[in-house]
């Protein structure tokens, strides 16, 4: 079946549907990505416009098919250790000054395919090897979350794990394939995921956690969005817990419940 090319109109309602469900700011000049990666769905449906396709996404009896275009239009772009001053700073200055003898819990919250989980959970293994600690990973796409659950990776994509990090916690993948590598089971069995949409409310039963770590997902958002997520998580994070944001993004204007430590990292009052 031939398809209309996308209208003007037609993507203005993909922009405000994608802004309702997952809070991104669909920018104009991201219609050809639109169509390039809604496109087949089209077909696979057999709808002969964007326009069809929208009714079928905007009338609520097929929330799948909305969950698979949230999964095809967010961008999860991520490798091991992206940021590492992060992780130093969580190895230095958070987990070199710890005394509660109390389970320790840090939150990635938009962790796309579990990179930057699994390697918050390698160093919380290697500095706190005789102490309870617990990794929860989220983020609104199921597509990457399902992929982060196999913890199985390309091989060339350990190229930003120390390597001692890669000795200890990286296992050749399933069957000997020399492509890929996997996870060790534990850190594995510490960390879990989830689907969370930050947007919206979030439920206690996540729990609570010393660190949440919100990098290179707010860029997509609006300052009213920006200051919604961060309403969401705050009561989430612990008396003098630590907020970290992705280096090209900032709380300024957002938020007036957390203090600087540096650029990018924040504290909640004790």
């Amino acid at each position: 079946m031939e398809q209309a090319p996308i209208t003007d109109q037609e993507f203005a309602l993909f922009q405000r549907l994608i802004y309702r469900i997952a809070g991104i700011n669909l920018a104009d000049s991201k219609k050809i990505l639109l169509v390039g990666r809604l496109q087949r769905r089209l077909r696979e449906r057999q709808l002969a416009s964007f326009g069809d396709y929208y009714r079928l996404l905007s009338n609520g009896q097929h929330p799948d098919e909305q969950q698979t275009m949230v999964d095809l239009l967010t961008t999860n772009e991520t490798y091991f250790f992206r940021e590492s001053r992060h992780f130093d700073f969580l190895r230095d200055d958070v987990l070199g000054s710890r005394e509660q003898p109390r389970s320790f819990r840090v939150w990635s919250a938009a962790s796309s395919s579990g990179e930057e989980a699994y390697s918050v959970a390698m160093v919380l293994a290697e500095a706190l090897p005789n102490s309870a600690w617990e990794v929860f990973g989220s983020d609104i796409s199921t597509q990457v979350l399902a992929k982060a659950r196999t913890a199985c990776y390309p091989v060339n994509r350990n190229e930003g794990i120390p390597e001692a990090y890669r000795r200890k916690y990286c296992l050749p993948g399933e069957r000997g394939n020399d492509e890929t590598f996997q996870i060790a089971p534990r850190i594995r069995q510490q960390v879990r995921f989830a689907q969370v949409n930050l947007t919206l409310p979030i439920s206690p039963a996540v729990g609570s956690f010393d660190v949440i770590l919100v990098r290179n997902v707010m860029i997509y958002f609006d300052a009213e969005t920006k200051r919604k997520v961060v309403a969401n998580l705050l009561p989430r994070l612990l008396p003098g817990g630590y907020f970290i944001v992705g280096h090209s993004e900032s709380l300024n204007g957002v938020s007036d419940q957390l203090s600087v430590v540096k650029p990018t990292i924040y504290r909640k009052p004790e």
